[in-house]
Formats: C-alpha cells, sequence, structure tokens
C-alpha cells in the first residue's frame, strides 16, 4: 500500500472537520521559529496558545524526554511514580496548594476542579448547596460539564440539555455577583484574565471582593489558570500578583512546555472530598509528562524568566502602539504579561481571522480571541529581536488587509 500525501488537503478527507487549520502545515520548530513542508520559515507569536512557554524543542525538556523514555512510559494509577511525586511536590512547594491532582488536558482539569466543588459542599453542607457561578464570556473547556460552566453560549449550542445548577454573571460587576450569590453557591470560578474571551484581566478590587463574597457565603473560590499560569503573567500563577488566593487551581497548557498535562491544585481543607474511587484519569500523572513539567517548571519557575517577562510585555505594548499610531487599527490593547490581546476597531469587528491568515502570509503565526481581537501568547523566553521583527511582520498584515 502506497504511502498517502500528507497535506493540508489530506485534512479535510481524514479529520473531522470541528477545526479548520491554516494552509501550510508545520513540520519543524526551534525556540521562537517555524518551518513548514515548503521550508517557509515563521516567527511563533502563537506558542501553541499559551502552550510552548519555552519555544519548541526547548534543549533540556527533549532531554528530559529522551531520559525518561528509556526508563517508563504509563502505568495505572494502582500504582504511582517518581516523576509524579516530584512534580506534585515541585507544585506544592512553590503554591498555595496541599494537594494535586493529575490528568491530561485544562478541560480535564477544570472537570475534576468542579467535580470537587460540588462534592465538598455535599459533603459539608448537603445536597442542596450545588450552584457553581461563573462568568460571561469566560472559557474553562470543551467536555459537556466545562463548556457549560463556560459563559460563551454558541459553545453550548446544539449539545443541550446542558448540566444545570449554573448560573452566569457580567466578568468585573461585584453587584451582579452580590445579586447572584447564595448559600445554594458551592463555588464562584473565574479566569484571572479571560483568555477566549477577549483578553480581559480581572480588577484586583474585583477579584478581592470574589474571594470576600466567596468567604461569607461558604463558597469555594476556584481559579482556572489554564491560559495564565506558569509564568504567562510574569508570576509563576496569576493569583500570586492579584493578592487572591483561591480554594482551587486549575493548571496545563505551559505547565508542560508542549507535551500534554494537566493538574488540580487544591488545599487540605477541600481535596479529601475527592476520596478514594470519586474520580480518576487512566494517562494523568503519566512518567513521561511528569518528567517533561517538572523540568519545564523548574526552568519557568527563575527570576531569569520570570523577570523578562515585563520587559518583553512592554517592548510588545510599544511595538503595537507604534502599528496603531500608523494604522488605526486597534481600539484598545490589552495584557498580563505575554498574554496579549489587540481589540480591532469596530469596523474590523468579526473580521480577525483576516488578519490571521494575512499574518501567515508574511511569516508570522498570530491568535485571535473571538472574532474581534487579535491574541499573541508566545513564549516566554522569545528573544526580542524575534519580537521586533515579528512586528515588522504584523504591520505588513495589517497594512495587507486594509488595503484589499
Amino acid at each position: 500500500m502506497s504511502q498517502p500525501t500528507v497535506d493540508r488537503a489530506l485534512f479535510d478527507q481524514v479529520m473531522v472537520p470541528n477545526y479548520n487549520p491554516q494552509q501550510m502545515v508545520p513540520v519543524r520548530g526551534r525556540g521562537s521559529r517555524v518551518w513548514d513542508q515548503a521550508g517557509n520559515e515563521y516567527i511563533d507569536f502563537a506558542g501553541g496558545i499559551a502552550v510552548n512557554a519555552l519555544g519548541h524543542c526547548h534543549p533540556e525538556l527533549v532531554a528530559a524526554l529522551k531520559d525518561q523514555a528509556d526508563e517508563l512510559w504509563h502505568l495505572s494509577n494502582t500504582f504511582t511514580n517518581e516523576p509524579a511525586l516530584r512534580l506534585a511536590k515541585q507544585l506544592t512547594d512553590n503554591t498555595f496548594a496541599d494537594k494535586i491532582f493529575f490528568c491530561n488536558s485544562g478541560a480535564e482539569a477544570n472537570e475534576a476542579a468542579f467535580k470537587l466543588a460540588r462534592k465538598f459542599a455535599y459533603d459539608n453542607f448537603g445536597p442542596e448547596k450545588n450552584e457553581i457561578i461563573s462568568f460571561k464570556q469566560g472559557f474553562h473547556g470543551r467536555t459537556l460539564f466545562t463548556v457549560s460552566v463556560g459563559g460563551q453560549p454558541k459553545y453550548r449550542e446544539g449539545f443541550e440539555p446542558a448540566p444545570g445548577g449554573i448560573t452566569h454573571v457580567p466578568f468585573n460587576d461585584i453587584e451582579a455577583l452580590k445579586a447572584a450569590i447564595s448559600d445554594k453557591t458551592c463555588a464562584v470560578v473565574m479566569e484571572p484574565i479571560q483568555g477566549e474571551g477577549g483578553v480581559i484581566p480581572a480588577d484586583p478590587d474585583f477579584a478581592k471582593a470574589v474571594r470576600e463574597l466567596c468567604d461569607a457565603n461558604n463558597a469555594l473560590l476556584v481559579f482556572d489558570e489554564i491560559q495564565t499560569g506558569v509564568g504567562r503573567t510574569g508570576e509563576l500563577y496569576a493569583y500570586m500578583g492579584l493578592g487572591v488566593t483561591p480554594d482551587i487551581l486549575t493548571s496545563a497548557k505551559a505547565l508542560g512546555g508542549g507535551f500534554p498535562i494537566g493538574a488540580m491544585l487544591a488545599t487540605d481543607r477541600v481535596a479529601p472530598s475527592l476520596g478514594f474511587g470519586t474520580h480518576g484519569s487512566t494517562y494523568g500523572g503519566n512518567p513521561l509528562a511528569c518528567t517533561v513539567a517538572d523540568k519545564a517548571l523548574s526552568l519557568i519557575n527563575s527570576k531569569e524568566v520570570l523577570g523578562a517577562v515585563a520587559e518583553k510585555n512592554a517592548l510588545f505594548i510599544e511595538e503595537l502602539n507604534k502599528i496603531n499610531a500608523k494604522h488605526n487599527i486597534f481600539s484598545e490593547v490589552r495584557s498580563g504579561g505575554l498574554l496579549i490581546g489587540a481589540e480591532l476597531v469596530e469596523a474590523w469587528h468579526g473580521k480577525a481571522a483576516q488578519f490571521l491568515a494575512a499574518a501567515r502570509e508574511e511569516g508570522l503565526m498570530i491568535l485571535v480571541a473571538g472574532p474581534k481581537v487579535i491574541r499573541m501568547t508566545p513564549s516566554l523566553i522569545i528573544p526580542d529581536e524575534d519580537i521586533r521583527e515579528g512586528m515588522e511582520k504584523l504591520e505588513r498584515a495589517i497594512a495587507r488587509v486594509l488595503a484589499a
């Protein structure tokens, strides 16, 4: 049997059409650069959607993976393993958390968090305390439970009936939360910065007031740090910069530096409610993922990496402002460290994907956050010269779209 031609056309033949990937097919990456099948080179401002926090094929991550691949790949959770324990210890040593649950993705981490929140309320207050409050435009994953907690109805459409007991209120609106929260609320779920919703940071006073309302109503505070965690904002986790400590936190994306892994972090107060047999994951905590994540976390949690995020953020903002002064295309630029969103002016709302495609033609990989925001989540160690060169490409892409 002959080998198929592996190109973008094959995607349409063999893949479910829930994605519509770009026409180029990347085949190799090093640092903040990627090459496609034709040998074209791209600067990567996408970072695998905030995943490749140390760029592509970081040599220390590659070495860690290769070493572990010669030792042990998988065990059932009837057993534990050394890499999982080392990673869990590193997470508990460097965060508020006392206990860790490992899984494979952000959605799985959030699924575990929401189940734990309800189980904790059930154990301590009774079955009627089951309501989860989250925020409009929030995003928490694509399982039926997590997409229901998420505050974007378009992702739930067609999959109803959705799980009940979930209320959505406007983000950064403490009065709306006050009106919604009650003794039936088991948890409030929020992102420190809404990523998919448009890169919208939580106001620090709002976040503090959410914590106070949770405490007053015996509700848990769950921080979804899938996108903001592991150095993205210049703190190891964004809650550290907000000065607000959650009861449960979820992490994935950058945690593995590109290798799939998710984690739920919890305090000793709430963790016991996920007792023996209440939850599980076949691949969660596997030695390969935990080895890579342990190395990625140790590299990112350093003064050199975290300390440079603010400087790189300033360079991105400076370059975006230069572009805007020339083209008047952004109504607002919002950011938290190297999670950056540039909202298009109203005339270009709904057309963000045009800029993504044009950037690709110029040799730049970027993202969108909804149909009106250009999003960038590059490597935390992207060289300044790559930022400047990438911004030159973005300016040309924007000029190309505006001239069309």
